[in-house]
């Protein structure tokens, strides 16, 4: 409706723009001023503590449909001076409750002090995550080693009258072999038989 003929007329068509879009243009920032105009009414608002009031919900809608880029645009464009004084009493009304030192704290010392406190949090996590991870690593067991211990092989000799010395695992020994981890010969092919 209103909010789409007013985003129609772009930047762009200054020059073109008709006399009709100009009256719709202002009809739209007066019905704006209007609605945040209404004074709050604390016998109708029985509303929990911390919950948002009409005039929140209102500066919430007006921010969700994109109303406060067109209102900064309208404040900024120096051909759009003509709408200087609506967009300033709309400003105005959208911090009519809030007091000057209550925003100037908002932009410093609660912002500084959430930055802070999330990093105390941020930290906290990675301070447990690391005590987490070093942890994990002494838990878990080394690194498996292939090897699985020597053993002596009595009354098998091996070259020079001594006992055979088994380097495999005591499960390997039923497959034991003189040959056991020797490359097998290669014979070429033209003795192939």
């Amino acid at each position: 409706g209103l909010w789409g003929a007013l985003t129609a007329v772009s930047p762009q068509d200054w020059e073109q723009r008709q006399e009709e879009d100009t009256l719709l243009i202002e009809r739209i920032l007066l019905l704006v001023r209007n609605v945040l105009h209404v004074p709050p009414d604390p016998t109708e608002e029985q509303g929990v503590d911390g919950d948002a009031s009409v005039h929140d919900r209102v500066l919430w809608a007006l921010h969700i449909s994109g109303m406060d880029d067109l209102l900064k645009f309208l404040a900024s464009a120096q051909v759009e001076q003509q709408w200087a004084l609506h967009v300033l009493e709309i400003i105005s009304l959208m911090f009519r409750d809030q007091s000057p030192e209550e925003l100037a704290a908002l932009g410093q010392g609660t912002a500084g002090a959430e930055h802070g406190q999330d990093t105390r949090e941020l930290e906290t996590l990675r301070q447990r995550e690391l005590a987490e991870k070093r942890t994990r690593a002494l838990q878990r067991t080394s690194r498996h080693s292939r090897f699985g211990g020597s053993y002596v092989l009595q009354g098998v000799k091996s070259i020079g009258d001594r006992d055979v010395v088994f380097h495999k695992g005591l499960h390997n020994l039923k497959s034991y072999t003189h040959d056991l981890g020797k490359e097998p010969r290669r014979l070429p092919r033209r003795r192939q038989a």
